[in-house]
C-alpha cells in the first residue's frame, strides 16, 4: 500500500456535478432582473439586426382594449402570441412582434364620465361645443395613454419580447387618418350607406351595438300570447266585427251583395301569437306565417281563466302547438277544420291595440315567411319590423304587394334612444298619463312598458295568455345589461351589393373563409356560419370617443365622394388626429369651395371600434416596412370570431377583397379550477400579477405550454402546484447537465465511433428535432411540452443520466465512453434549452448564460442543426427491446429495495431469464449490468423458475434477484471481484485503480 491511498479522499477525484445555477429557481426575483437586462442590452433590436434578410413571419397583434390591468385571459393569449413569435424567430424567421392597443370607445368614456364628472358632482359637459368635445376627448386619450403604459410593463414581465418603444396604437394620428382613410375607400366603392333599420341598441349606454360587442346571458322574460281579431276584408275596404255578435251576422248575410274577400269560415276567428318582448307590440306592422305548417281552425268550448277567450271564440294556431298553447290559458277546445296558407293569404287582421289613445286603426296583413316554425310559440310570428331582423327582412319582402294593397310599409320609430315609447305609440307614449312608459331604465333594470302593454291587451279583450320564460337574452358586452332592439337612422356597409367585378363583401368574405388555415379547424365553420347570416355591418356609434364617420352627405344619405375634400381629411388627421373633425370651423376647412353649399351636411357619428381594430392591418402591417401584409396568423380567443376575426375579415375583404391573415388561431376561456367562470363574487378568480409574484412567470408559461389551450382550461392552486412540479423537474434535468458539463469533454469523437447508448440518444435528438419543428409548425405546444419533459424525466434523468453517472463520475479523463457521453449530453443541453428557450424564456436565459457566460443570450440562437446521420431507427428498435427486458429487471429490483434485501441496485446481481430469440440477441451486445445499474448479471436463455419476477406483458422475461459478490469498490460503490487487484489502490476496483492513476499523472490528485 502507498501513502497516496491513506490520505486519498476518493470523492475528490470523482468528476462530480459543479454548477452555480441554483437547485431553487427563484424565479419572482430572478425573472425582473433578466427584464431589465434584456432591456439595458436592447435584446429586440439586437433580435431584429440578427434576423436582417431572413424571411419575415408575422403574428399580427389583436389588440387589448387599455382600461386596466391585465387579467389571466390576457397572460394566456400573450404568451402563446410570445412562444409563435420566439420559435420562429429561433427557426430561421424575422419574426418580429409589434404590440398594439385598442384606445377608442365607450368603456373608456364611462371611466372619465364616471372620475372626472360624476363623482365630483360635475355636469357632463355639451359635447357639441367643439371646445368641449375636444377637451373631452383629450382626458379619453390621457386615459388609455396611462394603461397603455401599465399593461405594457405587465405583458413584459410575463417575458413577451416585442416592439414595446413603438407598438401600434388605434388612437395615434397615424392610425386614425388610415381608419378614416379605410372608410372612405369604402365610401366611394358606393358600399357605405344610411339606412333605417332594427338595430341592437344599448339604452345604458346610449349606442348603437354591433353583433362582435353582445354576449347572451340568461334572463326572465314575460311571455304573452296575443288575439289579432280577423278583419273582414271587403272589396271596398276592411272592416272589424266583434266575434259573435249581431253586426258579424248582418254583416254575413250580406257578403254575397258586398263581395267578400276573406274565408267566410275565418270571420270573427283571431290570429293568436306569442312573443317573449311584449313591448314591440304597439311596433307590431303585421303576422307572419309558414306556407310549410298545417294551421287549424278552433272553438274554446270551456274557459277557467280571469282573462281571455270565452267559450264559442273561434282561433287559429299551427296543430303543433294548439294543444299547449290551449293547456297554457287553462281552456278546453274542439277542431273545426282545416286552414291553409291560401286562407292566411286573403286575411288581415285588426291590431291588438286597436282604439289605444285613438291609435292602431291600420290593417295587420298575414304574409308568409322563411323563418316561422312550429316549434315553439303558435306558429305565427309578431312581426314589429322596427324591433327584429327577422321582422325587418319579412316586411321589406312583403312591401311592394302591401303597398299595392294599400297597406302602408312604413315603419314605426315607437322607442327613442332612452327606452321610451314615442308618439308611434298611442297611449303608450307622450300622450299617456304620467309620461311614457319605459322599455330598460339607465341602470338596465326592466321598465314599465311591458306592464302597460299587457294591461291595455287585457282591456282591450286580446291577451290570450301570459307567462314567463327564463332564457338567454342579448346583453351588451361592456355593461353587462340587456338590449333592445329599435329601428333608428344608422351609417351601414351593404354585405351583398355587387362591388361590379360578381362580388359582394359576403361572398368575398366566405371565399377568403375557405382559403384560410383555422386551429383548430372547427373555427372555420364557426367564422362561415356567422359571415352567412349577418345582416349588414352597422359602423355607427352615437358617442364621443373614437375615429368619426369622417363624410358628407345630403339628408337622403347621398355620400360626398370628392377626392380634394378626402385628401384634406386624411392630412388633417394626420397632423393633428381625428380631434381634427370636431375642432371649430371644420366644415369649412375640409369642404373648401364646396361649404357655401348647405346641402352637404357634416357626419358626427363615431366609428364602430371593430372598424378600428378590424382596420390596424393597414396602419400596422402595410405601413412598417418590418411587417408585410398579410400576416401569417391572428391569434385570439374564440370570442373574436364574432370580434377581431370577423370585423378585420369583412374591413380587408372590403378594401382589398381578401383577409388580412394567411391562419386564425383560436384559444379557449380560463375557467376556475372547478370549472366554473372566474368571477370577483365567487372569489375564485386568478390574477397573473399574483402567480408571477408568489411562483414566476415561467411557471404560468409552462401552465400554458401544458394545456389544451384551443378549449377552455382550469387554473387554481392545484394546477398551479402541479406546474410547479413539472418545473421543478425540468430545472434539476438542466441543472445536472450543467453541472456535469462543467468538465472537459476532450476533442470531439465523431458519431459513429460513439458507444450504443451514445448513439441512441443522438437518435432520439433526431426524432425530437422533426417533433419540435413540426409541433411548433402546428402550433400544437402541449406536444412538444409533454415530448421534451417525458424526454427529460424518463429518458434522461430516469435512464441515461442514470446509467451513464458512473461512467461520467468514475471513468479515467481519457475514457472514450465518459468523454462521448459528455459530449452528447452538451448537444442534448443545447438543444433542450434552445427548444424550451420560446416556452420557458427566463429559465432557458439563465440556464444558457450560465453554460455559456460570454454569450449575449439564449433568444439570439437558432435552433441546433441536428445532423439527418443521427437518425438510426435500426438501432432505435434493438434499444427498445433492451428497455423492455431493463423494465422486468428495474421491477424486480424495486421489490428487494422495498423490502430492504437490499440498499441500492449497485448491491444486486440478478439472473436475467428470456426465452425470445430477438430479447436476447439485444441484450448479448451490450454491458447489460451497466444498462441495469447493477453490478453484476446473468443472462440465461431458459424460462426461469415459477417464483421468479414477472410483468404479465413481458412473458419472455423472468427475472431472479442475487446479490453481487465481492468487495465494494471505496470509489464507485460497484462491487466486483476485483477490488484490490491493483496494490497502488487496493480499496478500489480495478477500473478506478486505472482512473485514478491517469489523474496523479496528471497531477490532479
Amino acid at each position: 500500500m502507498t501513502d497516496t491511498t491513506e490520505t486519498l479522499d476518493y470523492s475528490k477525484t470523482l468528476y462530480l456535478p459543479e454548477t452555480d445555477f441554483p437547485m431553487r429557481g427563484g424565479l419572482p426575483q430572478k425573472e425582473p432582473e433578466l427584464v431589465k437586462r434584456w432591456q439595458e442590452m436592447r435584446l429586440y433590436d439586437k433580435l431584429r439586426a440578427s434576423a436582417a434578410g431572413r424571411p419575415k413571419y408575422v403574428l399580427h397583434d389583436g389588440p387589448p382594449y387599455a382600461n386596466g390591468n391585465i387579467h389571466i385571459g390576457h397572460a394566456l393569449n400573450k404568451i402563446l402570441k410570445d412562444v409563435i413569435t420566439r420559435s420562429f424567430q429561433m427557426r430561421g424567421f424575422d419574426s418580429n412582434y409589434v404590440p398594439g392597443w385598442d384606445c377608442h370607445g365607450l368603456p373608456i368614456e364611462w371611466k372619465i364620465e364616471e372620475e372626472n364628472y360624476r363623482s365630483k358632482g360635475k355636469e357632463k359637459p355639451d359635447l357639441k361645443e367643439p371646445a368641449a368635445m375636444l377637451e373631452f376627448r383629450r382626458e379619453c386619450r390621457a386615459y388609455a395613454e396611462h394603461w397603455v403604459s401599465v399593461q405594457s410593463g405587465e405583458f413584459k414581465r410575463l417575458g413577451i419580447e416585442g416592439d414595446f418603444d413603438k407598438p401600434y396604437k388605434t388612437m395615434d394620428f397615424h392610425a386614425e387618418a388610415r381608419i378614416a382613410g379605410e372608410l372612405l375607400k369604402i365610401a366611394k366603392t358606393g358600399q357605405l350607406y344610411r339606412g333605417s333599420k332594427p338595430i341592437m341598441w344599448s339604452v345604458v349606454e346610449r349606442t348603437a351595438l354591433a353583433e362582435a360587442e353582445v354576449e347572451y346571458q340568461p334572463y326572465e322574460s314575460d311571455t304573452i300570447w296575443v288575439k289579432f281579431p280577423v278583419h273582414v276584408q271587403l272589396t271596398g275596404g276592411a272592416i272589424s266585427v266583434a266575434p259573435g255578435s249581431k253586426e258579424l251576422a248582418d254583416h254575413f248575410e250580406n257578403t254575397i251583395q258586398i263581395g267578400l274577400r276573406a274565408p267566410t269560415h275565418l270571420i270573427g276567428a283571431s290570429v293568436v301569437i306569442w312573443t317573449t318582448t311584449p313591448w314591440t307590440i304597439p311596433g307590431n306592422r303585421a303576422i307572419s306565417f309558414s306556407n310549410r305548417i298545417a294551421y287549424g281552425l278552433y272553438e274554446v268550448t270551456a274557459a277557467e281563466n280571469d282573462f281571455g277567450p270565452q267559450p264559442s271564440e273561434k282561433l287559429i294556431f299551427a296543430d303543433a302547438l294548439a294543444e299547449e298553447c290551449f293547456a297554457k290559458a287553462k281552456l278546453a277546445f274542439r277542431r273545426l277544420r282545416d286552414v291553409s296558407a291560401d286562407d292566411l293569404a286573403a286575411i288581415t287582421c285588426a291590431h291588438p291595440l286597436k282604439g289605444l289613445g285613438g291609435g292602431y286603426e291600420f290593417p295587420v296583413p298575414l304574409i308568409a315567411g322563411d323563418h316561422v316554425t312550429d316549434d315553439a310559440g303558435t306558429g305565427f310570428v309578431h312581426t314589429a319590423p322596427g324591433h327584429g331582423r327577422e321582422d325587418f327582412e319579412a316586411w321589406m319582402d312583403a312591401a311592394r304587394d302591401l303597398e299595392a294593397r294599400g297597406i302602408s310599409a312604413a315603419i314605426p320609430f315607437t322607442v327613442d334612444d332612452a327606452g321610451y315609447y314615442t308618439k308611434d305609440a298611442p297611449g303608450l307614449g307622450p300622450d299617456r298619463e304620467g309620461g311614457p312608459a319605459r322599455v330598460i331604465d339607465d341602470k338596465g333594470k326592466k321598465g314599465d312598458a311591458n306592464q302597460a302593454v299587457i294591461t291595455a291587451l287585457i282591456e282591450a279583450g286580446n291577451l290570450f295568455a301570459r307567462g314567463r320564460l327564463k332564457h338567454d337574452y342579448p346583453h351588451s358586452w361592456r355593461s353587462k345589461k340587456p338590449i333592445i332592439f329599435r329601428n333608428t337612422p344608422q351609417w351601414f356597409v351593404y354585405m351583398d351589393k355587387d362591388f361590379g367585378d360578381g362580388s359582394t363583401l359576403r361572398s368575398r368574405a366566405l371565399k377568403a373563409i375557405d382559403e384560410t388555415r383555422f386551429v383548430p379547424a372547427s373555427g372555420q365553420n364557426r367564422l362561415r356560419g356567422m359571415i352567412e347570416d349577418r345582416p349588414d355591418w352597422v359602423l355607427s356609434r352615437q358617442r364621443a370617443w373614437g375615429v368619426p364617420i369622417a363624410v358628407f352627405a345630403d339628408v337622403d344619405g347621398n355620400v360626398l365622394v370628392d377626392e380634394a375634400v378626402n385628401a384634406r381629411i386624411l392630412e388633417a388627421f394626420e397632423a393633428e388626429g381625428a380631434d381634427a373633425w370636431f375642432a371649430e370651423g371644420a366644415r369649412a376647412r375640409f369642404l373648401g369651395d364646396l361649404a357655401s353649399d348647405p346641402k352637404w351636411i357634416q357626419v358626427t357619428d363615431i366609428l364602430d371600434v371593430w372598424f378600428d381594430s378590424g382596420s390596424t392591418h393597414a396602419f400596422t402591417l402595410e405601413d412598417r416596412p418590418d411587417l408585410k401584409w398579410p400576416a401569417d396568423v391572428y391569434l385570439e380567443g374564440s370570442d373574436q370570431h364574432r370580434g377581431w376575426f370577423h370585423s378585420s375579415l369583412l374591413e380587408s375583404c372590403a378594401t382589398r377583397g381578401r383577409a388580412p391573415y394567411d391562419a386564425v388561431i383560436t384559444h379557449g376561456f380560463t375557467m376556475a379550477e372547478d370549472g366554473r367562470k372566474m368571477s370577483k363574487s365567487l372569489n375564485n378568480q386568478v390574477f397573473p400579477q399574483d402567480v408571477m409574484k408568489e411562483s414566476g412567470a415561467d411557471i404560468l408559461r409552462l401552465w400554458v405550454m401544458n394545456t389544451d389551450y384551443w378549449e377552455d382550461q382550469r387554473l387554481g392552486q392545484t394546477v398551479i402546484k402541479t406546474s410547479i412540479d413539472a418545473y421543478r423537474k425540468l430545472r434539476n434535468t438542466v441543472r445536472w447537465m450543467l453541472g456535469t458539463l462543467a468538465h472537459d469533454a476532450g476533442d470531439e469523437i465523431a458519431a459513429a465511433d460513439m458507444p450504443e447508448l451514445e448513439r441512441l440518444m443522438l437518435h432520439r435528438l433526431a426524432e425530437l428535432d422533426k417533433l419540435v419543428r413540426d409541433g411548433y409548425d402546428a402550433f400544437d405546444f402541449k406536444r412538444i411540452a409533454r415530448a421534451l419533459t417525458d424526454f427529460s424525466n424518463i429518458e434522461l434523468s430516469a435512464f441515461y443520466f442514470d446509467i451513464r453517472k458512473d461512467a461520467l463520475y468514475c471513468d479515467a479523463p481519457s475514457s472514450l465512453r465518459r468523454r462521448a457521453a459528455l459530449q452528447v449530453i452538451g448537444k442534448i443541453f443545447d438543444c433542450l434549452v434552445t427548444w424550451l428557450a420560446p416556452m420557458l424564456p427566463f429559465t432557458m436565459e439563465e440556464a444558457w448564460l450560465s453554460r455559456n457566460p460570454d454569450a449575449e443570450s439564449v433568444h439570439l440562437e437558432q435552433f441546433p442543426a441536428v445532423p439527418a446521420e443521427w437518425r438510426d431507427d435500426a438501432l432505435a428498435a434493438k434499444w427498445k427491446k433492451i428497455r423492455t427486458v431493463r423494465r422486468v429487471v428495474s421491477g424486480a429490483l424495486e421489490i428487494e429495495r422495498r423490502e430492504k434485501r437490499i440498499g441500492s441496485s449497485l448491491e444486486a446481481a440478478p439472473v436475467v431469464h428470456i426465452t425470445d430469440p430477438a430479447l436476447v440477441e439485444a441484450v448479448g451486445g451490450t454491458d447489460f449490468a451497466e444498462v441495469c445499474i447493477t453490478s453484476g448479471m446473468r443472462v440465461e436463455t431458459t424460462a426461469g423458475p415459477e417464483d421468479a419476477f414477472r410483468i404479465d406483458e413481458i412473458g419472455a422475461v423472468a427475472v431472479v434477484p442475487a446479490l453481487a459478490s465481492g468487495k465494494k469498490c471505496a470509489r464507485s460503490w460497484r462491487i466486483t471481484d476485483d477490488v484490490g487487484s491493483d496494490l497502488e489502490f487496493p480499496e478500489v476496483s480495478a477500473r478506478d485503480a486505472a482512473a485514478l492513476r491517469e489523474l496523479k499523472a496528471l497531477g490532479r490528485i
